[in-house]
């Protein structure tokens, strides 16, 4: 018999949204995981599965019966022939990495943080940067779901094509996940190094820094020209850092909150702060080399509220400058920094906002300096209309206002997925408010 616990409330990582689910499970095995699906068909509840609960929207909120998978997370099988990966669904990502380094293996890319589970990371459409290369998804190379009448799927490129199509960004509308197989790569070591530019140098020549760095991303300061250039590359130099504590926490995080906290009644304040820290922490070249995971994944220290929307490549340049001009022409809409800027190889996921197009990630920030909300409404729409103007399609974990007809004109697959859905869920178990808006 599975146990079930009530009370229990959750709350996502960025504290923007929570829920207190009716019933919270946490199953070990399939057998469990199949009675908390029969309780909820017989009492006709639904079902949200979650993760680390990094997603800074709603996704994985519930008033029905919430499954924690914390304690399905083992390793299952190693290839080192086929350097492939098989794990349970619930493994964090930051309990993958030293099981890869044993058997001098690592996954090709990852996001900026490993707090998070094999199954909820592909779920979202998480992604990193890199041209090259694909979002995290784009990594699995089969998996297994339950579905909501008990049946488990084998999932892949050569058995259920179409389901496999779908599930590797599945919303946690599918069914639970229950395996992942993740396709490896041989163990290295990144360099990475961080120098000063401005925004219209970037954007002029976005193509050659593309082609000079395999994994490019830039920050870009807005109410300001200022730019922070990333490249990370592979290396075979020594581990080394350019950490400090005195600079990075004394001054990047707790002198940042506080000016940050003064700005809530100063706004002009902000336009400032900007400029000050970038000339304060960004002006000069930093290099730091470590594994591969060690460089990729950074610390969020702050709560806060993000967008990310992916457009096409293309329409990189037009969009930040529209963002910039927006910006200028509406001096009580105030922006904190960074924008930050990454870039993914298009893929066939149906519901991967990189579907068909390689494309540029547009991330916005608005952080809560010691828990306080800072008026963004004015930055967040104006945001969403640049995007929706060239194109762009939004991150599924972040907070973002589409419903069904946006979808319907965003994602040529969309119909598909949809009939997908209500094959495997025909009564809408796995579904919540934030996927009614999705899908209704």
């Amino acid at each position: 018999m599975v146990h079930g616990y009530k009370g229990v409330k959750f709350q996502n990582w960025a504290r923007t949204y929570g829920c207190c689910p009716e019933m919270y499970y946490q199953p070990t095995s399939v057998e469990e995981l199949r009675e908390v699906l029969a309780l909820a068909r017989q009492q006709n509840k639904r079902v949200k599965v979650v993760g680390g609960g990094h997603s800074p929207s709603d996704i994985a909120c519930t008033d029905g019966f919430m499954i924690h998978m914390g304690k399905m997370n083992r390793v299952l099988k190693v290839d080192t022939e086929k350097k492939q990966v098989t794990v349970e669904a619930g493994i964090l990502l930051a309990d993958l990495h030293p099981q890869l380094d044993k058997h001098g293996l690592a996954l090709s890319n990852l996001g900026a943080v490993s707090d998070v589970t094999a199954g909820g990371v592909i779920g979202s459409g998480t992604h990193n940067t890199g041209i090259k290369h694909g979002i995290l998804a784009t990594q699995v190379v089969a998996l297994t779901l339950l579905t909501a009448d008990g049946t488990v799927l084998q999932c892949s490129e050569a058995s259920n094509a179409d389901v496999f199509q779908a599930v590797r960004v599945h919303l946690g509308c599918l069914g639970v996940i229950l395996t992942v197989t993740l396709q490896c790569v041989p163990q290295f070591h990144l360099q990475e190094t961080s120098f000063p530019s401005t925004l219209r140098e970037v954007l002029d020549n976005l193509d050659s820094h593309l082609k000079k760095s395999e994994y490019f991303r830039f920050l870009w300061f807005p109410h300001s020209e200022n730019v922070s250039v990333i490249y990370q590359d592979h290396t075979n130099k020594p581990p080394s850092s350019a950490a400090s504590w005195f600079w990075d926490y004394a001054i990047g995080f707790y002198l940042l909150e506080f000016l940050l906290w003064i700005s809530t009644f100063l706004p002009g304040l902000v336009g400032w702060i900007n400029r000050f820290f970038f000339w304060l922490l960004f002006t000069g070249k930093r290099e730091s080399c470590n594994l591969s995971h060690q460089i990729f994944t950074y610390e969020c220290r702050f709560k806060q509220h993000v967008q990310d929307w992916a457009i096409p490549r293309e329409k990189t340049k037009e969009a930040l400058l529209e963002l910039k001009a927006m910006l200028e022409a509406h001096p009580k809409v105030v922006a904190h920094y960074p924008v930050e800027v990454r870039f993914a190889r298009g893929d066939n996921i149906l519901l991967s906002p990189c579907f068909q197009r390689d494309s540029c990630y547009v991330n916005i920030i608005m952080y809560r300096p010691y828990g306080k909300d800072v008026p963004r409404l004015d930055y967040w729409l104006a945001y969403e209309t640049i995007m929706k103007k060239v194109g762009g399609r939004p991150h599924w974990a972040k907070a973002h206002n589409c419903t069904r007809k946006d979808f319907e004109k965003m994602y040529p697959a969309f119909p598909k997925f949809c009939a997908i859905r209500e094959k495997l869920d025909p009564t809408g178990m796995f579904l919540n408010a934030y996927l009614e808006k999705v899908f209704y």
